[in-house]
């Protein structure tokens, strides 16, 4: 191998065109093969790339560059080869030097366009195709990028002389060229699409936090580039359609983004963001929206012969995107929006577009609503069959959820027309999703190897209880807005019209209770959770209402479907295939069913709804057969037995009925000691509210509506596959339902909403001093993280403190833990030139982060004070202009560096808790979790505050608590409060914290303690000791090895350095002599007792042995659960009763204050 990079070598040294060509072609194929080329790089470097060569040996040679790395010093050369190529007479070879320049790492990219902006401008007048070609594809793709808004943020010398490139760049779209029209087509589409999703930062490892200024230099760029295309929009679409077919394509994406911005107005926002004082706007409001109109018709007039003629599936795709785009105007037509959709599903069936179906879906679903009426009804069932054959569950998810939400949204839409007077249209309702026989089987099949029916009827219900909740505020237009407008007409904006919808869903659906899904609960569950709260809202315990009542047509109508379907579910309930599911169904019907509505002449009839309610009950308590896996007996019997006292106080046959049933229960062996002592008070219970039938309240409690059971497991049956599979389906439905519903707003939306108050411009973080104030170079360093790519980026700023100029400053920056450099290389190296005194140098670093671990920058800081004090030599002769080998040796001299002088700076750390996110979660999720995370750390931390009086005692009124003076700064860290109980009664506290990392693993943190508060505190000011105990639990042992290999290091993370950490020993010493200190005391107090009384008479001894006897007598008895409490006991209630009597004056003073 190293003979074989020996002869790379010398055929790059040589002058032959074709042996350097074939030398570089060798070296590639060695990088191909995972060789490190590093060395034939650096020769590369300097034998093709700073000394002249062929367009193709340069073309190779940054090929070649890009497979490998190279030092600073290298890319230093590379930078001094590009500018010399820029001023060369042949075009191609200043075309390949071009080329390069989106590979020039970020930090150095900056001064080379400073430097060479005269020379890139002239690129554009080029006769050369291929150089015009090169320098608006570069430009294309560097000028969107973060670092050089940065960059033009800093200059705005540079800032006009992009902005004049921009522009160069669009009326390159109409160049005469069909490649260079092509690739200026794609710049500007680039930029558009920076504009919201910021790609190229991302993988360029640019992505920065964005100020306002940064903001405005793009938006003044977009808005531009919008207003170019806007103007331009006939011309750019005659050229578009003399490109290659093959090349039309390109040009789609920005002739539609402009138009749109211009015809929804959000080139308006743009140009306010831009703060630029310029509009276009002219003539009058009617004939500027007709104006708008007339070219939103044009483009789409220009794009629809693609959707039909075009046999590149490619083509179509983009084409029925972006008309999905264009149909969603104020004024665009269904029809525009159906094309597009009919155009795309061809796509389905055709081989070479198999691999993009979720794409499809995804596209067709997503813009359903732009559709009329028919046809949405029309693509329902062919949508359904097409999302049950996709293989990504999100995509399959996302895509349910849709079809779900657009059924609804057209079921209200439909009924609300109708009451409005107009012709019902058919196949509009609910059922008409379950009409396809495939999915109809499905549904009404006992068994099934598929998780699409359950995927489908969780969606379906989730959905509705979205669509109770408030809609959101319509802030701007968009596919949103049509979808909440359409929702907000169907339900008229009143509180009870979603549920017609979801009674049809309930009707539907009720097959899924006989399902056997293996031990899956998730979608039976969340059936019956919606089937109780319907008939909680209806009252369907008091039966039918009548109109004398003052019941509506509807309301009627409503309540007699239910009271059916209750009927039909009583009869399923022989047939449940689930044993779970058995108990929550008999409390679902018997909490709400009509028991005063039954026939008492059917009172023998084993088909009597109550006769079925109460078999089923004995099948539940009786059932031997109960195991772990498959039930829940502690549970089932808890929900009968109080169904039982409900339904027997509220119906005298029923409570005839299980009086029996209890009676029988409570003497059978099945029955623990808790069972029987509860069976006693039910059977007191219903006896006493059937000999008082006016007085039923201790047996009846009223139905609220909840369903007070879940389809997850105990902590230690988490780990089932049944639940396992319960758990995943319920994170991916909750995630798409959120997504659609609820959806994070982009950074765009996010800008043009807000503007300059977004969230997203944020003020930099504080900076870190590295180095002492004394030394020559000052450096101070602050770090953001972007967890969407795992990067974090440290900004250095570099100060010059001496007073002559340094020529050359090196920075560099090594790393410790979990950290990596993007280009693989084990240290970073920024080198500064020419910094001047007092004047600040502003570098940064990106790296990424692989795992979860504390980490930690060291960086280095070198200055060279003599660098390029050594003489240059000087080559006199007639042929030295001539001699290629001369020249080679004076572009390879280099200025004398110096003996540098060397300044180590402090490490920068990482936190911990900056690689964490907030994850929102309940607080019965939280705690139902919580015992079930494997890895556990405790320790003990300590802090002080100050108090005054009776303000650092529980006696302070109501306000912020004088014990979380230390914990305030936990309100600015990556941290979902999950929950918080603050007794003040006692002084003490509890906090629950939850967060994820960013690499999935889940982090859970309590912290809780007691104030030790001083006794004199009415002697004014004091100072006191706060002890507070932090307990970790998280779901992998290395993310708690990594918080307990640094206590003190975790604590300082979490409160800003405001908690000192405290050795468990220390802690138990402390207790031991608080102990200590009490018992001397104690006995102090003894000592000082009076002396004993005078011995006992006859009678007092009587007395104790009467007493005696009593206790005897007692504990002779059997079991019984009346017990004397013990002190500990009276002084818990005691407590309770001290804590309920403050959260009662506290409430009170809240609405007095309130009022």
């Amino acid at each position: 191998m190293d003979i074989l990079f020996a002869q790379i070598q010398a055929d790059l040294r040589s002058n032959d065109s074709l042996r350097q060509s074939g030398a570089l072609l060798q070296a590639l194929q060695q990088s191909a093969a995972g060789r490190d080329i590093s060395v034939i790089a650096k020769s590369a470097v300097e034998e093709i790339v700073a000394s002249p060569a062929s367009a193709v040996s340069k073309k190779l040679a940054f090929d070649l560059i890009r497979s490998t790395r190279l030092t600073v010093d290298s890319w230093e050369t590379v930078c001094t080869g590009i500018r010399n190529d820029l001023d060369f007479p042949d075009p191609d070879v200043t075309a390949a030097a071009v080329s390069i320049l989106a590979a020039i790492p970020s930090y150095r990219l900056g001064k080379l366009i400073s430097d060479c902006n005269k020379e890139i401008s002239n690129c554009f007048d080029s006769h050369s195709d291929n150089l015009r070609f090169s320098i608006t594809e570069t430009l294309g793709c560097i000028l969107a990028r973060d670092d050089l808004v940065t960059l033009c943020e800093n200059n705005m010398n540079l800032l006009d002389r992009v902005s004049i490139w921009w522009t160069r760049i669009a009326q390159n779209m109409l160049d005469r060229s069909d490649s260079v029209s092509k690739v200026a087509f794609e710049s500007v589409g680039r930029l558009f699409q920076e504009f919201e999703s910021k790609r190229m930062s991302r993988l360029a490892g640019d992505k920065l936090v964005d100020s306002e200024n940064s903001v405005a230099i793009r938006s003044n760029w977009v808005s531009s580039m919008v207003d170019f295309v806007w103007k331009k929009r006939n011309a750019l679409m005659a050229r578009s359609l003399i490109l290659p077919v093959e090349n039309f394509r390109a040009t789609v994406f920005p002739l539609v983004y402009a138009v749109k911005a211009v015809a929804s107005g959000s080139v308006e926002v743009i140009r306010k963001l831009s703060k630029s004082s310029k509009s276009v706007g002219s003539g009058t409001l009617d004939s500027a929206n007709a104006e708008k109109f007339v070219g939103v018709s044009d483009v789409v007039s220009h794009l629809e012969p693609f959707l039909a003629s075009s046999l590149d599936p490619a083509l179509i795709f983009e084409v029925g995107i972006n008309m999905f785009y264009l149909a969603d105007v104020p004024g665009g037509k269904p029809e525009w929006a159906s094309q597009s959709i009919i155009a795309m599903l061809t796509l389905w069936d055709r081989q070479e577009f198999s691999s993009a179906r979720e794409s499809i879906v995804r596209a067709v679903v997503t813009n359903i609503h732009l559709l009329d009426l028919n046809m949405q009804v029309s693509l329902f069932k062919k949508l359904l069959l097409m999302v049950r054959n996709l293989r990504a569950e999100s995509d399959r998810m996302h895509a349910l959820a849709c079809i779900c939400r657009t059924a609804l949204c057209v079921d209200l839409f439909a009924k609300e027309s109708v009451r409005r007077g107009q012709k019902p249209l058919p196949g509009t309702d609910i059922a008409s999703l379950f009409e396809e026989v495939r999915i109809k089987d499905d549904l009404n099949s006992v068994t099934s190897k598929s998780l699409f029916r359950e995927e489908l009827v969780a969606t379906l219900v989730e959905s509705c209880f979205q669509l109770s909740l408030p809609l959101p505020e319509q802030k701007n237009t968009g596919m949103e807005s049509r979808v909440i407008g359409a929702l907000a007409y169907g339900t008229g904006y009143g509180a009870l019209n979603w549920t017609e919808p979801a009674l049809e869903v309930v009707e539907v659906c009720r097959p899924c209770v006989k399902w056997d899904c293996e031990g899956r609960t998730y979608a039976i569950d969340c059936y019956l959770k919606l089937l109780v709260r319907l008939c909680h809202i209806y009252d369907t315990r008091g039966g039918v209402k009548r109109v004398k009542d003052g019941a509506s047509q509807d309301q009627i109508l409503n309540e007699t479907r239910l009271q059916n379907l209750q009927r039909q579910l009583v009869k399923d309930l022989r047939e449940v295939n689930t044993p779970r599911i058995s108990a929550r169904l008999i409390w679902a019907i018997s909490e709400h069913i009509d028991l005063e509505g039954l026939d008492p002449l059917l009172a023998d009839d084993p088909d009597d709804q109550l006769n079925i309610i109460v078999s089923n009950m004995h099948k539940a308590l009786f059932n031997i057969d109960a195991s772990p896996t498959t039930t829940n007996r502690l549970q089932d019997v808890q929900a009968v037995l109080l169904c039982a006292q409900r339904m027997g106080s509220r119906h005298a046959r029923a409570g005839q009925l299980l009086i029996k049933e209890l009676e029988e229960f409570r003497n059978n062996g099945l029955a623990d000691s808790v069972n029987k002592h509860q069976c006693r008070m039910i059977l007191q219970r219903i006896k006493y509210t059937t000999s008082h039938p006016d007085s039923k309240w201790p047996g009846v409690g009223e139905a609220r509506g909840d369903y007070p059971f879940s389809h997850h497991k105990l902590t230690v049956q988490f780990y089932e596959a049944s639940a396992a599979q319960d758990r995943k389906l319920e994170g991916l439905v909750h995630k798409a339902i959120l997504e659609l519903w609820k959806p994070k707003p982009s950074e765009l939306t996010l800008l043009l909403t807000n503007g300059s108050d977004s969230p997203l411009l944020r003020v930099p973080p504080n900076a870190y001093t590295l180095t002492g104030s004394s030394d020559p170079c000052y450096v101070e360093a602050y770090h953001l993280t972007d967890s969407s790519d795992g990067r974090i980026t440290l900004h250095l700023k570099v100060s010059n403190l001496t007073e002559i100029e340094l020529n050359r400053v090196d920075i560099r920056v090594g790393l410790s833990g979990a950290l990596y450099f993007m280009d693989g290389l084990p240290q970073a190296v920024r080198q500064l030139r020419n910094v001047n005194s007092q004047d600040p140098v502003l570098s940064s670093v990106t790296m990424g982060i692989s795992h979860f671990e504390r980490c930690a920058l060291w960086v280095q800081v070198l200055y060279y004070p003599f660098y390029g004090s050594g003489g240059q030599l000087e080559f006199t002769g007639d042929y030295e202009d001539e001699d290629p080998q001369i020249i080679r040796q004076k572009r390879s001299l280099r200025p004398e560096l110096g003996e540098p002088v060397i300044l180590r700076c402090q490490p920068y750390n990482i936190p911990l808790t900056d690689l964490l996110l907030p994850h929102k979660i309940s607080p019965v999720e939280y705690f139902r979790l919580w015992p079930s995370l494997p890895a556990v750390a405790e320790y003990t931390g300590t802090y002080t505050y100050q108090g005054s009086g009776f303000q650092a005692t529980a006696a302070q009124q109501y306000g912020s608590s004088p014990f979380l003076s230390g914990l305030k700064s936990l309100s600015n860290k990556p941290f979902h409060k999950v929950c918080s109980h603050i007794i003040r009664t006692v002084a003490g506290f509890q906090l629950s914290f939850a967060a994820k990392t960013w690499f999935g693993g889940f982090v859970g943190l309590m912290i809780s303690g007691a104030s030790e508060v001083s006794r004199d505190v009415d002697l004014g000011d004091e100072t006191s000791a706060m002890i507070c105990k932090f307990v970790v639990r998280a779901s992998d042992a290395s993310i708690v090895r990594e918080i307990e290999s640094d206590p003190q290091a975790w604590i300082d993370d979490l409160t800003d350095g405001g908690v000192q950490y405290m050795p468990e020993d220390e802690v138990k010493s402390a207790a031991a002599e608080r102990l200590r200190i009490s018992l001397e005391r104690i006995a102090l107090l003894k000592a000082a007792e009076p002396p004993p009384k005078s011995p006992k008479s006859e009678l007092e001894e009587e007395e104790e042995d009467d007493e005696k006897k009593k206790e005897k007598e007692k504990k002779t008895k059997g079991p019984t659960t009346l017990f004397e409490l013990t002190p500990e006991e009276v002084e818990h209630r005691a407590l309770q009763t001290a804590v309920l009597q403050e959260w009662h004056i506290l409430c009170k003073d809240r609405n007095v204050k309130s009022s």
